[in-house]
């Protein structure tokens, strides 16, 4: 019997792997495959359906399996627990490896896009951007806790604290002087660093035209456009704009009985930073309308008087997300109909 499925328990040095013939049958049990023999070993095998769980490496293999003829699939881990037989074998590598190959044939199943090479360096960028970002912030909380030990209380906006720890500098006993001038420093530093990656990524995302036709659109600067690039490609994994949309989790959750539809709060799920991004350009648009009279802004000025700010604020999130999915898509062509509209 031929192998048809492979799941694969992904880890850092010692992989499990379960495959099934086309009877259902497990053919192909092993608990323990070092990292040496893991390529090898799927190699060898005939093209066949493998999936993984979606986690740290789990883009690198899947491009590699894909160079010897194999379909891949990612699943969030989530959506694998229900296939564990956890009472009949316990928790274990084996057990998430067999999990993994039920789940990955079952037809309702939802899947995380393969990212290339590329959108995981345009990533990188933005996930270290990201931790100089909040290692400043972090930075700034010290100092207003280390300088409230002492009976000064400074504002949270930056360049007010700045200029609170500057006017009283000269006054802070002891060696805190030396801490919150070598804290400010550090700040500082980071300060430099993080002007260097916005220069990166705004450079990065001129220089792609995919990129540049995401910046036309309301709302969506340098950071959103690449960040969305690397995140969803072509959009050929999407049927439509509605699932980015539910995908970044910017649709409301739904709680609907006895057909009867209720609708709650925006489910949050996926990517929190993309969805940040899209939530302050949507804010950005709002802050920016003025007298505007174009289309686009009495309709969302109308959206503010009829539903509030805030739901406003996530109705152009996720429209912008339904746009982006179609300029990915269709390129050029969305671009004629846009203007012909």
């Amino acid at each position: 019997m031929s192998i048809i499925t492979v799941g694969i328990d992904l880890a850092k040095n010692v992989f499990a792997v379960h495959g099934v013939d086309d009877n259902g049958k497990p053919a192909l049990v092993k608990p323990k495959v070092s990292r040496e023999h893991l390529l090898p070993l799927i190699a060898q095998l005939p093209p066949c359906l493998i999936g993984m769980e979606a986690c740290s490496g789990a883009h690198h293999w899947a491009r590699l399996f894909r160079q010897h003829g194999h379909t891949v699939r990612l699943m969030a881990p989530k959506f694998v627990i229900p296939y564990r037989l956890s009472g009949k074998r316990g928790k274990n590598d084996a057990a998430d490896a067999a999990a993994i190959c039920e789940a990955v044939t079952r037809p309702q199943m939802r899947f995380v896009p393969v990212k290339e090479e590329h959108q995981q360096i345009i990533l990188a960028l933005h996930r270290t951007r990201t931790g100089f970002v909040e290692e400043r912030t972090a930075t700034y909380n010290r100092l207003r806790g280390l300088i409230a030990e002492v009976g000064i209380v400074c504002p949270q906006k930056i360049t007010a604290l700045r200029r609170a720890l500057m006017d009283h500098l000269e006054d802070l006993p002891g060696y805190l002087n030396r801490c919150v001038g070598d804290l400010l420093a550090h700040a500082d530093s980071l300060d430099v660093r993080i002007a260097e990656y916005d220069r990166i990524i705004r450079d990065a995302a001129r220089e792609d035209a995919r990129s540049r036709r995401l910046m036309d659109l309301p709302g969506i600067g340098p950071n959103t456009a690449s960040a969305l690039l690397a995140s969803i490609g072509g959009g050929h994994d999407f049927k439509n704009g509605r699932q980015v949309a539910a995908w970044i989790g910017l649709t409301p959750g739904q709680y609907s009985s006895g057909g009867t539809t209720r609708l709650g709060r925006i489910t949050k799920a996926g990517d929190r930073y993309l969805r940040s991004l899209l939530v302050m350009g949507a804010k950005a648009i709002l802050s920016g309308l003025g007298e505007k009279q174009d289309r686009f802004s009495r309709w969302a000025r109308s959206l503010v008087e009829r539903r509030g700010y805030w739901k406003a604020v996530v109705a152009i999130a996720a429209k912008n997300a339904r746009l982006a999915w179609a300029v990915l898509r269709f390129g050029e062509e969305f671009r004629l109909r846009q203007a012909d509209a």
